[in-house]
């Protein structure tokens, strides 16, 4: 396979390790953990796993040995930094026994349940360090939630005698790790299962997960993107761009690239459902501000939406909870029914007031919220043109504005939506760095005989050789939510803390962001030079650390 040359220097790139993962460890045990929420139910669900203590590695005199076969799969959506996760647990595993082998399922949990794998070996291994992407054994959105799956699993574990299966996902994944972990406890295989944090999303984190992996690489590509654009909009002065950017559950790509680049206008989604803000306020909020800057003779600016935002509008959040339920229950039924069909079928469902919302949407927004849902039951928010609706809207506004002379200028808008942009990128040091060290813990957790289990690495904001490692017990992160008209034990995702510094700081500036130009061009991620520019951390992580 040809290489170029950005490839072949970040081949050679060594990353660093915090100091206690550096030499031989020893496990240090907390107190019992209990779930974030219904610890009854979570407690009756996962009795062989509950209440399990955190654990933090620490240097220690002795060597620690062990033969083990162990199995990774990479599950759900892309992130950056996943192949230096599977680096980093080979190399640990490998420096603990020789004879230790590390097997990858093919395109995720379906490659366990499908006996699809290869071995790992250190010719495949080198050919992906500190590579974009999961093309080393590919990634897929298969639930593992079935006993007939975890059985089908089981065969090919025993067959390959596999002790330990390391599963590297976002929420969901790790839920069903969890599920996973439980099972085979239960069972008495013999089987550890360790998750590992991914997701560029950033929705992924609490008081022991600092951050998942990827957010710190992902929200730097985005934000070079749209600092370009930032420049082309200062350059020509003309257009109004309106920035999609991923986050379907959470708005933290939207306010990092907001911190790093300083744009006109950032919509945060959780800011939007606290304030119980109808779509037209959005609207009205966007031109008084594009009206505003036309006043000062400036017909233009760059506007971020994260994709989610559609769902955190309070009356539309209540009509998608109840047309999830509703395709939940009536889903045959309903897919057979010609489009107007299906529309009047949904309308005569639903309750009054959400009927009545569902008739006043665009046609095209309608539909989208009525296809299919996603493997997780979520309405697929990144086929919504937010983005375009939003700048229609806009249109329409400014023109009766326009006509009732509250706006004098111009108004011509450009469509962006950032999304698989960000996440096969090549990992930032931080993400190289962080990723090695949860692959390293993952193998710690494995030597040290857990399983339910979370690799965790905290201190992040400290250079790397201060980072602290060790895992979290997953039944921590839970709680019962609705899914597919169901209660179900999930792992609670992070919004974003309106409260927090990341979002004050932003909110202390988006006025005078709004009304001049203030753009800041953060250029491409830097993988060589000084510490300060290379090493980096998020604004948030930055921000939610300070002392």
């Amino acid at each position: 396979m040809e290489k170029s040359a950005l490839q072949i220097a970040r081949g050679a790139y060594l990353p660093k390790l915090p100091k206690a993962l550096a030499g031989a460890v020893k496990v240090k045990e907390g107190a019992p953990t209990q779930s974030v929420d219904n610890h009854d139910e979570i407690k009756k669900l996962f009795p062989n796993t509950y209440g399990m203590p955190v654990v933090e590695f620490v240097e220690s005199d002795e060597t620690m040995g062990f033969r083990v076969n162990v199995g990774v799969i990479l599950s759900g959506g892309q992130a950056p930094g996943g192949h230096n996760v599977i680096t980093g647990l080979f190399d640990q595993l490998k420096k603990l026994n020789p004879e230790n082998r590390l097997y990858g399922f093919i395109l995720g949990p379906s490659g366990l349940v499908e006996h699809d794998y290869i071995e790992l070996t250190k010719d495949v291994i080198d050919d992906y360090r500190n590579t974009g992407g999961f093309d080393m054994i590919g990634s897929g959105r298969t639930k593992l939630e079935e006993e007939e799956q975890f059985e089908k699993g089981l065969e090919i574990l025993r067959e390959l005698d596999i002790k330990a299966l390391v599963i590297i996902g976002g929420d969901d994944s790790n839920t069903n790790a969890c599920v996973l972990a439980e099972y085979y406890a239960a069972k008495n295989t013999g089987v550890q299962v360790i998750g590992c944090p991914k997701t560029i999303d950033g929705d992924l984190k609490n008081e022991q997960i600092e951050t998942s992996f990827g957010f710190d690489t992902a929200t730097k590509t985005y934000a070079e993107l749209i600092g370009n654009i930032e420049r082309d909009c200062n350059s020509a002065r003309k257009y109004w761009h309106f920035i999609k950017v991923m986050g379907r559950s959470a708005s933290h790509i939207a306010l990092e690239c907001a911190l790093q680049c300083q744009p006109n206008v950032c919509l945060i989604s959780e800011e939007v459902e606290k304030k119980d803000m109808t779509l037209n306020q959005i609207v009205d909020y966007l031109c008084d501000v594009i009206a505003y800057r036309a006043a000062q003779g400036k017909n233009f600016g760059t506007v971020i939406v994260p994709e989610g935002l559609i769902e955190f509008i309070p009356a539309i959040g209540r009509l998608i909870q109840e047309l999830n339920d509703l395709l939940a229950a009536h889903g045959p039924e309903y897919r057979d029914l010609d489009e107007d069909a299906q529309r009047n079928y949904i309308i005569n469902h639903l309750s009054e007031g959400n009927a009545a919302t569902f008739e006043t949407l665009p046609v095209d927004v309608a539909r989208q919220l009525s296809l299919d849902r996603d493997p997780h039951g979520n309405v697929q928010v990144s086929l919504i043109e937010t983005e375009k609706l939003l700048s229609d809207m806009c249109a329409a506004k400014l023109e009766k504005m326009k006509a009732e002379g509250k706006f004098v200028g111009k108004f011509a808008a450009q469509h962006h939506f950032f999304g698989y942009e960000g996440r096969c990128a090549a990992p930032s040091n931080f993400d190289a760095d962080y990723c090695y060290a949860l692959g390293t813990s993952a193998a710690q957790l494995i030597a040290s005989g857990k399983t339910g289990y979370m690799a965790i690495v905290k201190n992040t904001t400290r250079p790397s050789d201060e980072w602290v490692a060790g895992g979290v017990p997953i039944t921590m992160m839970m709680n019962m939510e609705r899914r597919n008209g169901k209660m179900k034990p999930v792992i609670r995702k992070a919004l974003v803390d309106l409260d927090g510094n990341p979002f004050k700081t932003f909110v202390k500036n988006r006025e005078h962001w709004a009304k001049e130009t203030c753009y800041v061009y953060p250029g491409p991620i830097q993988y060589w030079g000084p510490a300060e520019v290379c090493d980096q951390p998020t604004k948030t992580l930055a921000l939610e650390h300070i002392m």
